[in-house]
């Protein structure tokens, strides 16, 4: 994370010497962080959740979509020999090549995989195996080295108390906010929505409600593809862009959704920002290095507890 702690050092009396930050503002710095961090995580998960959901497949290609929206992005706006769009457009664009790539991979393979009857195992290794593809795709093309956006990479922080935050990284937080609450509009107020969150709790009596699953499907995919890539452009903006940094990130997905409970969107919504938070205020106590180990651990912990996850539901046996 580029949020780092503001050391807002005040001179004690008598001798001059320096003294940082209070227990109290650390913790109070490493929650924003965390929130922060949850946030872009929420934001990939999501769409993963719900391709989980509507097609029960584990897609670990999902990451790759995160990078893919990031380097688009980079491409239209910092890379030379590019066009030199601002950060912005290119974004907008990015955000439509991620959703046109969910669709197209949707369209192009897993709608014959489905229609062949393909079994969700055999789906799985497939993903694995377009997810080294992609992810070595971008490694030709994108190359090694980390690269940063022309836009909001250097800015001073906004001082808020205790608490540091740059203007980018709030923007990030609020939009990601207002994206997320997007989602839950549309899945609680459109019939697009209904027809998803029927396809979810059981396909089959949704098909023969005259609910066109293909079509929905599709339109989960387009969704969850600009998700993602949406998801890269904030984790580009916070860190720096690399060839596999969706990847990175896509373990945390996937523990999010896990701890939010299979399937469900608000709990993917939910675990994000769970993981984001433990994981950021856990360097409080142990090396930054181990904050996403100490992450898998709290889901390990609650599902030990409640094996469904937060918000899932409890399946009947028999």
């Amino acid at each position: 994370m580029r949020v780092h702690l503001l050391l807002a050092t005040a001179l004690a009396q008598g001798n001059g010497t320096l003294q940082g930050p209070s227990f109290l503002d650390r913790a109070l710095q490493s929650l924003v962080n965390g929130i922060q961090f949850g946030s872009i995580i929420a934001i990939t998960a999501v769409g993963l959740s719900l391709i989980f959901g509507t097609t029960h497949l584990i897609n670990f290609a999902h990451g790759e979509l995160v990078t893919i929206g990031a380097v688009v992005a980079f491409y239209l706006n910092a890379a030379v020999g590019g066009p030199g769009w601002h950060l912005i457009p290119a974004a907008v664009a990015a955000i439509a090549v991620g959703a046109l790539l969910g669709g197209l991979v949707d369209v192009g393979l897993w709608r014959p995989l489905r229609r062949r009857g393909v079994g969700l195992i055999n789906l799985f290794i497939i993903t694995i195996g377009l997810s080294l593809f992609l992810r070595h795709l971008v490694l030709v093309f994108f190359g090694t080295q980390p690269q940063t956006y022309r836009q909001y990479a250097v800015q001073q922080a906004l001082t808020l108390g205790p608490v540091g935050i740059t203007p980018r990284d709030l923007v990030i937080i609020v939009l990601s906010v207002l994206v997320l609450f997007g989602v839950a509009v549309l899945l609680q107020r459109t019939r697009t929505g209904t027809a998803i969150r029927a396809l979810s709790s059981n396909p089959d009596l949704a098909e023969a409600s005259g609910i066109d699953v293909d079509r929905i499907v599709l339109v989960v995919w387009v969704l969850g593809g600009g998700l993602a890539a949406l998801g890269g452009i904030f984790s580009g903006l916070s860190q720096v862009i690399t060839w596999d940094m969706g990847f990175r990130l896509l373990l945390l997905m996937f523990a999010a959704i896990i701890l939010g409970g299979l399937g469900s969107a608000y709990g993917a919504i939910v675990g994000s920002f769970v993981i984001g938070i433990v994981a950021q205020m856990s360097s409080l106590w142990f090396p930054v290095d181990l904050q996403n180990a100490w992450a898998l651990l709290v889901l390990i912990v609650v599902l030990l507890i409640r094996p469904q996850g937060i918000l899932g539901e409890r399946e009947r046996v028999g």
